[in-house]
């Protein structure tokens, strides 16, 4: 299958290749980030590739900095997402998957979990309003042009790779450095909130098997059923590197807005697609660790 994957060198897009690639489809990445609202040059590119496949992953994906510039996370994530479909209605019969986020579930009540795709979604942050907004896009298409196009609703994702404008990689980061330097404590914001958690070589198996078995105009939970609390992360990562280490709440590290906890179903993607998960979260955690590279100041 010739496969096309925007946002392909991101921390994402490169996992996802790799396993496209293992089971033989012929991939192009692209990385637009803001470029992908360019509708003339995303036409350019499908037209040249000719996908079978389009993943469409090139967003603005970190929930704080929309709280710092919503305006250019809305004009990246929607309008992204409505080019990259534009220049797919040029290819008959692509299979274009969008993926979106669980954020856009917004601040949920304890009787409302573990949350399926058919919850109501209050959208909290700048960050989940676009992902919502660019799933509204995404299914106008199917009604409105007949493309065949899915959405995964993705919930939080870790491994080896990630930014460490992220939790677990800055978290691990600073233990590490804090280890390295003999530092008996290190800064952090809220620990408190719970999430279900997924390695992401098993959310880039999920997006490949939604695209092979799922149906046009469905969204697709990517979850393991299972949530945590940061707290429960960040003392494996610790007791990994050094346990007397000590967490102090830094108020400059807290959002705005912080959804207490999430904890999606995926049902309805296993019954679709069989996928399963299959990394447990300590491996994940592991393998973070082994891959955080010790940067001192």
């Amino acid at each position: 299958m010739r496969a096309l994957i925007t946002g392909g060198q991101g921390f994402v897009g490169r996992h996802l290749r790799a396993h496209l690639e293992e089971l033989g489809d012929e991939v192009t990445t692209i990385d637009m980030e803001r470029d992908v609202t360019d509708v003339a040059a995303m036409k350019e590119v499908v037209e040249d590739v000719r996908p079978e496949a389009i993943y469409h992953l090139a967003a603005i994906s970190h929930v704080g900095t929309s709280w710092e510039d919503p305006r250019l996370v809305l004009h990246v994530n929607v309008l992204g997402t409505a080019s990259v479909l534009a220049a797919a209605r040029a290819i008959p019969d692509v299979t274009t998957l969008v993926v979106s986020s669980a954020e856009v579930y917004g601040v949920v009540q304890p009787a409302d979990l573990p949350l399926r795709e058919d919850a109501v979604a209050r959208p909290a942050t700048p960050y989940a309003a676009s992902k919502l907004a660019a799933e509204v896009v995404a299914l106008q298409s199917v009604r409105g042009y007949g493309q065949r196009v899915m959405v995964a609703r993705a919930f939080n994702h870790i491994g080896p790779g990630q930014s460490p404008t992220f939790f677990v990689p800055a978290m691990a980061q600073r233990i590490r450095a804090a280890h390295a330097e003999g530092r008996s404590s290190i800064p952090v914001g809220n620990l408190t909130s719970r999430r279900d958690f997924s390695d992401v070589r098993d959310v880039v198996r999920a997006y490949a098997a939604i695209v092979r078995r799922g149906t046009s105009g469905e969204i697709y939970n990517v979850a393991s059923g299972v949530d945590h609390a940061m707290s429960e992360l960040a003392e494996t990562l610790r007791d990994a590197v050094d346990p007397s280490i000590v967490f102090e709440t830094d108020p400059a590290l807290l959002r705005p807005v912080d959804i207490p906890v999430l904890r999606g179903s995926a049902e309805k993607l296993t019954a679709a697609t069989g996928w399963t998960p299959l990394i447990s979260l300590r491996e994940t955690l592991a393998d973070v660790l082994e891959a955080t590279p010790l940067t001192l100041p």
